[in-house]
């Protein structure tokens, strides 16, 4: 393709605000896995951190919401509406469409339980909210699978920086979590420093 015209329009955009999408997900993944149990950053305040992951999950919706319907749109191939929330239904690169399907049923189920979240179980809503990272690594297959573009060049590399970035994120969090004290155990954990800063004190 030599340009942008009108018949191509549709495409470019649909793969365009493909890579976008990918790219936020994958900093709402990161925002979510490197959050600590007080809901911080280091060196963030909480309010900065939940403004920040609320902004980019709202803005990565919106991204996928236009790839979405460019996909639909662009009159290259035929993809029904249905196909895009019903996985493995497509007749057009049925696997790699039905995931990228999964992925965004994954998305909506987030965003339905979170608009809910006053009238459910904050057992429910943290079951779906981990259930919903599961959407990143289906996404991104969807994405290489479904695109040559994303299988050479910038893009290939652009993607293994996103899985090389949440791989460590995940590595990071896991070697942090093995050094914190177990919650049923913190209680007595507190308790022995406090009794123990007298015993220091009157030794010195």
């Amino acid at each position: 393709m030599n340009g942008i015209t009108g018949s191509t329009a549709l495409w470019y955009a649909s793969r365009a605000t493909g890579v976008v999408s990918l790219l936020m997900l994958t900093a709402v993944v990161l925002l979510g896995v490197l959050v600590n149990r007080q809901g911080r950053l280091p060196g963030l305040p909480r309010f900065v951190v939940t403004g920040l992951h609320r902004s980019v999950s709202l803005l990565s919706v919106a991204f996928v919401a236009v790839h979405v319907g460019t996909a639909i749109a662009d009159p290259y191939v035929s993809i029904r509406l249905a196909a895009a929330v019903i996985p493995f239904t497509s007749a057009y690169e049925t696997f790699w469409l039905g995931l990228g399907a999964v992925s965004l049923d994954l998305i909506a189920a987030l965003i339905v339980t979170s608009l809910a979240r006053a009238h459910i179980s904050r057992r429910v809503w943290r079951g779906v909210h981990w259930l919903a990272y599961a959407a990143w690594p289906v996404a991104l297959a969807h994405s290489v699978g479904s695109s040559t573009d994303m299988q050479r060049g910038v893009l290939l590399w652009l993607a293994v920086g996103c899985t090389l970035a949440v791989a460590g994120a995940v590595t990071w969090r896991a070697a942090r979590a093995a050094r914190e004290v177990p919650r049923v155990k913190r209680a007595a954990v507190t308790l022995a420093q406090a009794a123990r800063r007298p015993r220091e004190a009157g030794l010195r």
